[in-house]
């Protein structure tokens, strides 16, 4: 890690703009911003107080690059906590990579993905968890994922960590401060208080381990898988729910051979629909694969969406007892899956038949995908498949896979700090169980990392960030 250097980043999306914002970080970038910056009138970039923009131009001799807007921040009060340069240029792809050249020739490098966040928690600005959620805010796609990510950068995340860890420390310096008085046989740590603050911890993180269940779907979108036989409407139903033509639709039975994808936010939730062959017994090969593919994307989906042609039913009262057959394989070999029965075409049926239906398929719901009367009802269903519970209540949310293996590892170790209790283990032992449990919590905050574990989570940052 070069952290002496001073790094230059295209701070926004590459290509032509109205504005471009180039960030400069480092020991050198406001002396070297001053050499190639000509203020319009006369001023000196390091005389400026932190948080001043001036108005001038970048120079190189004679030669004007553009008139810009120059932003001064100086340490510790910037967002790598070193000194920051940050250049608001015309968007020109051109006038963007002149400029950047030009530091490139004068002293600079350029950044590598997450550099800026890597300094920043480097330097005291942001702790390991809130530079993950500047990652996530910016990946953030719908209002669910971004009420999490802001609320993690923010450090509600981290201080419900800290906290515990604080308190578990607070106690394994008792404990360990009872090694040093091992002849005379006393004791500092109340062992009834520990057990309750073991218990207060096991319930926090028992709490956060589980809403990873719901932070994952609501970081990565919920898959829904439409699944049925073919020519119930499947592909007219994906239609209907994105509000544009996405998959072909006909009358030929078998039409859709591969899965089709798409997402949209209901709710402030991201949901990932997906469209699949028709499933029935064919000799088609190619038809085949696509059955098969259809299998695989029921078992990655979480919500099961099962299509089933009304007007067949209708025309058929057989048909029923198939269905609720059918309906029973699909819930026998995916079990854990939330099923959502539908039937469609419910243009086609009477009123007799709805009710009919509705009598005999609890979970059926009715809708018309040709017509898109019942696709608001139905996006409301999907809605309820999810708890978001936690997130109406601002209450912490794990989404992260690195925290979610820390805090299981932190559990295991704290349940075997409460065994090693009840079972009256000598003090040395139960110090080295407590100094794991807090290690595992201190990797979630960063106060315990190594170079490639911080490698491994900057490097998926943008340059610029």
């Amino acid at each position: 890690m070069h952290l002496k250097d001073t790094i230059i980043a295209l701070a926004t999306p590459s290509g032509a703009g109205a504005l471009a914002v180039l960030r400069i970080s480092g020991e050198r970038a406001i002396s070297l911003s001053n050499n190639l910056f000509k203020s319009i009138h006369g001023k000196n970039l390091e005389k400026q107080k932190s948080h001043t923009i001036l108005l001038g131009h970048i120079i190189e001799g004679a030669k004007i690059y553009d008139q810009v807007l120059v932003s001064v921040f100086k340490n510790p009060h910037s967002y790598t906590g070193e000194d920051v340069i940050e250049i608001s240029c015309h968007g020109s792809s051109y006038i963007q990579q002149q400029i950047i050249q030009l530091f490139l020739r004068n002293g600079c490098r350029m950044a590598d993905a997450g550099e800026f966040t890597l300094r920043a928690f480097l330097n005291g600005k942001l702790d390991l968890s809130q530079a993950e959620a500047v990652a996530d805010l910016i990946a953030s796609d719908n209002e669910a994922s971004h009420q999490i990510a802001i609320q993690q950068m923010r450090g509600g995340f981290s201080n419900e960590i800290k906290l515990l860890r604080d308190e578990l420390l607070n106690f394994a310096s008792l404990i360990e401060l009872e090694l040093d008085f091992a002849e005379e046989d006393v004791e500092f740590a109340n062992r009834n208080q520990f057990k309750e603050l073991l218990k207060r911890i096991q319930n926090v993180l028992k709490r956060l381990i589980n809403s990873f269940a719901v932070g994952n779907v609501i970081k990565h979108g919920i898959p829904v898988a439409i699944v049925g036989e073919p020519n119930v409407g499947k592909s007219t139903l994906l239609n209907a729910l994105l509000n544009e033509e996405r998959a072909i639709v006909s009358e030929i039975a078998g039409t859709t051979r591969d899965t089709i994808e798409d997402e949209i936010t209901i709710g402030g939730l991201g949901f990932r629909f997906i469209d699949t062959a028709g499933i029935r017994e064919t000799d088609d090969l190619i038809e085949g694969i696509g059955i098969r593919k259809t299998f695989e994307k029921i078992e990655q989906a979480k919500v099961v969406l099962y299509l089933v042609d009304g007007a067949a039913l209708s025309a058929t009262k057989s048909q029923l007892n198939t269905l609720k057959i059918e309906l029973e394989k699909v819930k026998n070999q995916f079990p854990l899956k939330q099923l959502l029965v539908v039937i469609n075409k419910k243009d086609t049926l009477t009123s007799e038949d709805v009710v009919a239906l509705k009598k005999e398929l609890d979970l059926a719901l009715l809708l018309s995908a040709k017509t898109g009367k019942g696709v608001d009802e139905l996006k409301n269903q999907l809605l309820k498949f999810v708890n978001t519970g936690a997130l109406r209540n601002n209450e912490t949310i794990v989404t992260n896979t690195r925290h979610y293996d820390s805090l299981i590892k932190a559990l295991e170790a704290v349940e075997r700090v409460n065994l090693a209790i009840n079972d009256g283990v000598s003090g040395d032992l139960l110090a080295i169980d407590i100094r794991e449990a807090l290690d595992y919590f201190g990797e979630i905050t960063g106060e315990i990392s190594s170079d490639e574990l911080l490698g491994n989570i900057f490097a998926n940052f943008c340059i610029g960030k």
